[in-house]
């Protein structure tokens, strides 16, 4: 798509302080506007995505801040959830990244081993924190893009998927249609609001500023066939150290393509992240073929009705 395409105003910060050092140009005021009823950019390039390695999170919750300083998401004041220091619960409108602190009681020697876990005190015995930092999918397949009726979302030529703002009528199908929970609407306004990839910065060649901010790469962003090689070579490594629990989540775009993935230490639902999540918009042709043959039915019984009415 050429700079003589329309455009619409954007959302970026002018004047936002910058403790993360995320910056790096002047934040564009206008973005390309994708023609109603067009839900894929015509303009296609490597499809870019995160891979989340886990192992290395310390929970500092500097993608948190980096994300609603640049993307200029509301500061909600976060109370206390009774689940470690997480104060944000879940992703949600206002919160496009989530640090999840997951307290364990559980043998971990292989893991100090390999140098991921310090030892628990004499007091505390066997003691480990799983910290992972959460964020939408971007899916290969979206459920949320295929069931908006206005066109709010689409798919960009990075394939990741973004809601424009300026179009969203807040019908809020999107919402249920997410298997991971990551929509939600601002109560605000009653828009959907999510993770955009930091489509502005990728436009320009800049890394998301999640990942950006992130002081021990457990956030890696690039293309996506380089990151799941490269997670993939982190999973072996970690699984000859003996840490046999590891295993990856969503890397594998046969089963559900995922343009964010993540090297966990545990099953996803300790995570909270759904063990088998399902494309529903993948049963729409069933369903509309039983639909139509329940509607034949009902037809043809009402025109025997009639043709009997009328003997």
């Amino acid at each position: 798509m050429s700079d003589s395409h329309p455009i619409i105003p954007g959302s970026g910060i002018t004047g936002a302080s910058d403790a993360y050092n995320i910056e790096g140009r002047e934040t564009p005021e206008t973005r390309p506007l994708i023609p109603l009823g067009q839900r894929y950019y015509a303009e296609e390039k490597p499809r870019m995505g995160f891979f989340t390695d886990t192992t290395v999170c310390i929970g500092c919750k500097a993608c948190e801040v980096a994300c609603k300083e640049w993307n200029n998401v509301p500061d909600v004041i976060g109370e206390l959830t009774g689940q470690s220091y997480d104060n944000t619960s879940s992703l949600g409108a206002n919160t496009w990244r989530h640090v999840a602190f997951i307290e364990q009681r559980k043998p971990i020697k292989m893991q100090q081993e390999a140098g991921l876990m310090t030892p628990g005190s004499e007091e505390d015995g066997e003691f480990r924190w799983l910290m992972s930092s959460d964020v939408c999918k971007h899916c290969t397949e979206a459920p949320c893009l295929d069931v908006c009726p206005t066109g709010s979302l689409f798919r960009t030529e990075f394939g990741t998927v973004v809601v424009q703002e300026d179009i969203c009528n807040g019908c809020g199908y999107c919402v249920p249609a997410c298997p991971f929970g990551v929509l939600d609407r601002r109560q605000e306004d009653g828009r959907v609001w999510k993770c955009t990839l930091c489509y502005d910065r990728q436009k320009d060649g800049l890394e998301p500023a999640c990942a950006q901010a992130c002081p021990t790469d457990s956030i890696q962003f690039g293309p996506l066939d380089e990151l799941r090689e490269k997670a993939n070579g982190r999973l072996e490594m970690l699984h000859e150290a003996g840490v046999d629990d590891a295993r990856l989540y969503g890397a594998n775009e046969e089963e559900y393509g995922m343009g964010a993935f993540f090297l966990l230490l545990d099953d996803p639902e300790v995570y909270g992240l759904p063990p088998d999540p399902e494309v529903v918009t993948r049963k729409f042709k069933s369903l509309w073929g039983a639909a139509a043959v329940a509607a034949g039915a009902l037809v043809a019984g009402v025109a025997a009705a009639f043709a009997g009415g009328a003997r």
